[in-house]
């Protein structure tokens, strides 16, 4: 015999026993950071995206690929209102500094460097990146002197390092999260940023094969993260995943505070940021950063109406 109203509670912690831990410390700043990102684009106006059909299965390596998406996912930005953003515009002038395949040795110009400098400052002027300092300094991880934070953040995104053996200086954390890279010629790696995306689709380099999510799950319009399917330059990528419409320092506050606030090469963190529950994954290479990027778990508040049942 098992009391009925037990069983009600029982079902609800077997329940609650599949749902991942939360770690709302980093969720309370992550929702801060959001707050402040006034240069975030607002779906519907600055842009708008069409998610079409569910992406099919593709193993890593292969080029077959059904196109489950016959129009691009960006129908349209305001790509004036991102090149008057000096945060965007500065981030966007970084985006041909790289080769784009692992194994060639990149060779950085003095031009590049000012680039890179330029946009470091731009960032550090935003609220949002002056909340992740003050957050990472309060927390023993960063020194409150802002031209050693630069030189921290510097170090995480921009310093070189051999990604592929027997090369030379061929990749970076900024390269590979937001620009992309192929390996081999037969693999995407990286390529997690949404103005990439877009500015990749209007040149007609990358095409966009569907969206990945779990059954229950469709995504919309109005998502800030995507878990998505594309090609580029030929190139398949089975399932990638990119925030959508977020600033460049708003993505780079949040993988960095992840980066910092752990040891382990490999770290995944659970949040729950605005109306979307993620995964962040971050791993680093070294005193650098090697990848980081969202997984969506959950949308439109879904996990908290889960909870609420």
């Amino acid at each position: 015999y098992f009391p009925r109203e037990l069983f009600g509670w029982y079902a609800v912690l077997i329940k609650s026993s599949d749902l991942p831990a939360i770690n709302q410390e980093l969720s309370t700043i992550f929702n801060e950071l959001w707050r402040l990102d006034v240069n975030r684009m607002t779906p519907g106006i600055d842009y708008t995206i069409s998610v079409q059909g569910r992406a099919s299965f593709v193993s890593q390596g292969s080029h077959v690929v059904q196109d489950h998406a016959s129009q691009p996912l960006f129908s349209n930005v305001n790509e004036s209102k991102l090149r008057n953003i000096t945060t965007f515009s500065r981030f966007m002038t970084l985006l041909d500094n790289y080769e784009r395949s692992t194994g060639m040795t990149e060779r950085v110009t003095a031009d590049e460097l000012t680039e890179m400098s330029l946009f470091l400052d731009a960032i550090l002027e935003t609220q949002v990146m002056k909340r992740a300092h003050q957050y990472l300094v309060r927390k023993g991880q960063s020194s409150s002197d802002l031209r050693l934070f630069k030189n921290q953040l510097n170090l995480i995104w921009f310093h070189l390092y051999h990604r592929q053996r027997n090369t030379g200086l061929d990749s970076c954390g900024f390269e590979h999260v937001f620009v992309g890279e192929t390996k081999s010629g037969t693999e995407i790696i990286g390529f997690h940023n949404w103005v990439q995306f877009y500015l990749q689709e209007k040149s007609r380099h990358l095409d966009y094969k569907g969206y990945k999510t779990r059954v229950q799950d469709l995504p919309d319009q109005d998502d800030h993260v995507l878990n998505l399917q594309f090609s580029w330059h030929g190139v398949v990528k089975p399932a990638g995943s990119a925030f959508i419409g977020t600033s460049p320092e708003f993505e780079m506050a949040v993988f960095t505070i992840v980066f910092l606030m752990s040891t382990e090469r490999s770290t995944t963190v659970v949040v729950n940021i605005d109306q979307c529950q993620m995964e962040l994954v971050v791993v680093r290479h070294g005193r650098s950063l090697g990848t980081a990027y969202p997984k969506l778990l959950s949308s439109n508040s879904r996990h908290v109406s889960q909870h609420a049942r």
